[in-house]
């Protein structure tokens, strides 16, 4: 395992991607809304959601100077990502949410993981 992230232009590009997502989720934009609800993600826990990803994002750029601390963000993303992928099999909600957005953010977690910090 690398200290620090050799390429880094995974993790920027990942970093960039999380703070997106952090935007959309805000004020959930409608496919995300409907996601947190066809997963029964509680309401009341979607004001989280906007503050991972952006501490997400925040370790990402961080770790690139600080060792060790974008690897565990990398690994944090993965494990956020099991978490909501289980959540979509539980649901039995096997749609384009599960497809693309769960399983494509999942695989570029783990690529950035694999790639920058592991290989």
């Amino acid at each position: 395992m690398r200290w620090l992230p050799d390429p880094v232009w995974p993790v920027v590009v990942l970093a960039i991607i999380s703070a997106g997502d952090a935007l959309l989720c805000v004020k959930p934009v409608a496919f995300i809304a409907q996601c947190f609800r066809d997963v029964n993600f509680p309401e009341r826990w979607w004001w989280v959601t906007p503050w991972l990803k952006a501490a997400a994002a925040v370790g990402l750029v961080a770790g690139i100077w600080i060792p060790v601390l974008g690897a565990v963000t990398s690994v944090a993303l993965v494990a956020y990502f099991v978490v909501a992928l289980t959540f979509h099999v539980r649901a039995r909600d096997f749609g384009r949410n599960f497809f693309v957005n769960a399983t494509g953010m999942f695989l570029i977690c783990c690529f950035v993981l694999w790639f920058s910090f592991l290989r």
